[in-house]
């Protein structure tokens, strides 16, 4: 696991036009969804609906710890990239982690201006829902 600022920092160092080869190299190391979430996914459950690509998420804060899973079909390969992205960083980590991270992933991968406005829209969903979730489900495990 690397901090979203590690992974931030090798996608800013690199050229503009290696940025999106380097998000189609993370499209290839999503972890596959464990079992026990194909029934919430093929039931619909944990969609981002803001995407245009079927994403499932599945966000739970456990003994201190964020556990994030994810289902992208590999024909979405952005949407899958930055879904890697986002369990690679997040995966494991502490809520407050994941809170500080920036507000505008995409903005601190160098990677707006790369895409188009409807790919930042949903990309930026799949975000937010992660964060919404950490913070909502942190405060419930707090209580």
């Amino acid at each position: 696991m690397r901090s979203f600022e590690e992974i931030a920092e090798t996608f800013q160092l690199a050229e503009p036009e290696m940025r999106l080869e380097l998000l189609l190299e993370f499209a290839e190391n999503l972890p596959p969804l464990p079992e026990a979430y194909h029934a919430l996914r093929d039931a619909g459950l944990n969609l981002v609906h803001e995407c245009q690509s079927p994403v499932f998420l599945m966000v739970e804060v456990a003994d201190g710890r964020v556990k994030l899973h994810a289902d992208v079909p590999r024909e979405a390969p952005t949407a899958r990239g930055f879904t890697s992205i986002l369990v690679d960083a997040f995966d494991g980590a502490a809520p407050e982690d994941v809170l500080n991270a920036p507000l505008d992933a995409l903005n601190a991968l160098g990677l707006s201006s790369l895409l188009g406005m409807q790919r930042t829209r949903g990309l930026s969903a799949i975000y937010r829902r992660v964060r919404n979730e950490v913070a909502r489900r942190a405060e419930t495990a707090a209580s």
